[in-house]
């Protein structure tokens, strides 16, 4: 079989299964493109999932938005090394939890000022440690403030002042440069990118990434053109198999936040993630040519920087995933892309030209991907 059967195989699988309500797909590799979707917005449901529906892509937010930082610092507005104090003065004079696992130790005064680089590698001082016991402190913190650590609710937080505002009262856990953590430092860049632009960051994202590659489904509320093809989303099944709606058509997605999050906030289809990445992989032109980012700009981009993330060969560049060995079976090193716990996963290995989007409407259970995005991989990058 070839690469469009292999796919449509798995994940229509899965689907009959009742591993997930619905999925849209797209794959190419060598030549071969996949494009699919299989199942319903809802459970049992007869309302069909089509290839050009839109999803809650949580997580895969960051690298888009990682992009539009990197375009400033090709325009020079932005300097990888530089502090943030400039831009984001709440951040300027960080004190730093003299030990990560219990706030009552005391703190110290941060050696250093964070730096766009360390927002970008996700190692400000401040964010998810998975390695740790649960809650940390500075989880248990994060919610005191009103920013639990759990799925995105676009409508729930505050405009991003005020967001930075209170997150500014939290001690850093590890010092700037020290440590990966997850997911802050993304919510932290969307902000950072307004305030160097001087504009929203729709605005900025729109000029800079989602217009140049046609990406017209990409938004923090779902486009108006778009409204009818984002259905409810779900989550996984509980012990007696029945799903909830973690969110309906109309609910938290279905207009712009207050605050835009650059860590999980936008809407997608396979074909506007597809174009991303293949700007990436073009070293950073659009279809048509425009120049995205610069060249050497995606080079170190897509360089692994921040050490391991997990245990299975996972690491970071600057906003974005990027593995370090090669995966059996899998994924090269070098792959670059990044998953969404609402349900996604994008990812492109270098070595062998294959891209592979696989959008779901359930929320994954855990850190650790469902079957079916395992073996959605398996087909799109193994062994041809």
């Amino acid at each position: 079989m070839g690469l469009a059967d292999d796919v449509q195989t798995v994940v229509t699988g899965a689907v009959a299964g009742d591993q997930v309500p619905g999925a849209a797909w797209l794959a190419t590799r060598g030549g071969e493109v996949a494009r699919g979707a299989a199942g319903a917005h809802a459970p049992g449901g007869t309302d069909a999932v089509r290839p050009d529906s839109v999803f809650r892509i949580s997580s895969m937010t960051k690298p888009v938005v990682a992009a539009a930082a990197l375009a400033l610092v090709d325009d020079g507005v932005l300097a990888l090394d530089e502090p943030v104090d400039r831009l984001l003065p709440e951040l300027a004079g960080r004190v730093v939890l003299a030990d990560p696992a219990d706030a009552s130790a005391g703190t110290v005064p941060a050696r250093r000022p964070i730096t766009v680089r360390d927002v970008l590698t996700f190692r400000l001082g401040l964010g998810i440690d998975f390695t740790a016991s649960w809650p940390t402190p500075t989880v248990e913190a994060l919610g005191g403030i009103g920013m639990p650590a759990g799925p995105p609710q676009p409508q729930a937080a505050p405009p991003p002042d005020e967001w930075l505002r209170r997150l500014a009262t939290l001690p850093l856990a590890y010092q700037p440069g020290e440590r990966w953590l997850y997911h802050v430092g993304a919510s932290v860049l969307g902000v950072l990118v307004a305030r160097a632009a001087r504009r929203p960051l729709p605005e900025v994202l729109a000029e800079r990434v989602l217009d140049p590659l046609g990406m017209c489904d990409t938004g923090f509320g779902v486009p108006e053109h778009a409204r009818g093809r984002l259905g409810p989303h779900w989550t996984p099944p509980g012990d007696d198999g029945r799903r909830d709606c973690f969110d309906a058509s109309d609910g938290q997605w279905a207009r712009p936040p207050a605050f835009p999050d650059g860590g999980d906030g936008l809407v997608s289809t396979v074909d506007d993630v597809a174009a991303f990445a293949g700007m990436l992989a073009s070293g950073g032109r659009a279809p048509g040519g425009e120049r995205v980012l610069a060249p050497a700009t995606v080079a170190v981009m897509l360089t692994e920087q921040a050490g391991p993330v997990d245990d299975e060969g996972g690491g970071w560049g600057l906003g974005i995933g990027v593995r370090r060995t090669d995966e059996p079976g899998g994924r090269s090193a070098g792959s670059f892309g990044w998953d969404g716990g609402l349900g996604s996963s994008w990812w492109t290995d270098p070595v062998t030209g294959a891209t592979a989007v696989l959008l779901t409407n359930q929320m994954w259970a855990s850190p650790e991907p469902p079957p079916v995005f395992d073996a959605f991989r398996a087909a799109a990058f193994g062994p041809r």
